[in-house]
């Protein structure tokens, strides 16, 4: 159901192939996690507070706020929040009722309400999105939420959306800086041997699978990449390297934030702006993954086969 209501939200967006990208990197907006917060001081990035104590009676906001580093002085009233994904813990319980969206007091953007409360940054700034599509697709994370706790998660266009909104204008230098470093070794540009029975059958697969995305890469940028049948890659050229990098410098907070995260989870920068142009689906985008998968297997197993083979030679000798 959860899954469904996301599709429809995210439909109206620009690049739908780039945003179930998105949703992908996360399971679903329900989980099945078990797990009891803990009752000392908190770890976490954030702090949800719904208390109205020592602030102004017109602030109806929920902030998400950085934790107190003395426990002694947190509010009892605020609810730890990790901003782990990847834990499973239930944190604090739900203390809203009602999810919904709307535009932003200056008319640019969006906002999501839980109950008459606006949904705050880290900065206590409004959680303002540059499209509705997007702010639907967060308030039903939300709306989502079990009634036992918040599973944070469970959130990912949450968590995307802070990051985008906080940590890129901060960091936009150094996140482009970080993608190009690892563009030369990008999964696309390794191929298996084509002389090698074991790695003959992977070869013929990214032949058929990679070669179409690096001709789209070549008429995109005007550039040819380069091959190297080598696990590590290569130096591409400094050509098609600018181009790249002047793409991403083109691009907005949210965007970048997006691109980053698809380039973690895909080990590749490639496949990655082959889902944001729009060139591939998540499902060829997973194919291409797993030839990396199948690639490294095979190394692994010729390593070992090397291995017993010298092995099995001293043995012999001595």
């Amino acid at each position: 159901m959860a899954a469904s209501l996301l599709n429809k939200a995210l439909k109206p967006i620009k690049h739908p192939n780039f945003l179930s990208a998105l949703r992908s990197l996360n399971f679903s907006s329900i989980a099945t996690a078990h797990g009891n917060p803990s009752d000392g001081p908190s770890s976490s990035s954030f702090t949800f507070d719904n208390a109205n104590n020592n602030k102004e009676k017109d602030d109806n906001s929920i902030y998400i706020k950085p934790p107190t580093s003395n426990a002694s002085t947190e509010k009892t009233t605020s609810v730890t929040m990790p901003m782990s994904f990847m834990t499973g813990s239930i944190v604090g319980k739900r203390f809203y009722e009602k999810v919904t969206t709307r535009e932003s007091d200056d008319g640019v953007g969006w906002t999501v309400m839980l109950d008459y409360r606006t949904l705050k940054t880290p900065s206590k700034r409004p959680l303002k999105l540059p499209t509705l599509a997007l702010a639907k697709a967060i308030a039903a994370e939300w709306e989502y939420q079990q009634t036992d706790g918040i599973r944070p998660f469970t959130m990912p266009l949450m968590k995307l959306a802070c990051t985008a909104l906080e940590r890129v204008p901060l960091t936009r230098t150094k996140i482009i800086e970080h993608l190009m470093k690892k563009f030369d070794q990008d999964l696309v540009f390794c191929r298996a041997p084509e002389d090698n029975a074991l790695t003959a059958g992977v070869h013929a697969r990214q032949v058929e699978k990679v070669d179409p995305l690096l001709s789209w890469l070549n008429s995109e940028f005007g550039f040819q990449p380069i091959v190297y049948s080598s696990f590590f890659g290569g130096k591409q050229g400094e050509g098609l390297s600018k181009a790249v990098e002047n793409l991403l410098k083109k691009t907005d907070d949210c965007e970048l934030a997006a691109i980053d995260a698809l380039a973690a989870a895909a080990h590749s920068l490639v496949i990655a702006l082959g889902i944001f142009r729009g060139k591939l689906q998540i499902e060829e985008a997973i194919e291409l993954i797993r030839l990396e998968e199948d690639l490294q297997v095979l190394f692994i197993s010729v390593k070992s086969i090397m291995l017993t083979h010298a092995y099995a030679c001293i043995y012999h000798v001595t």
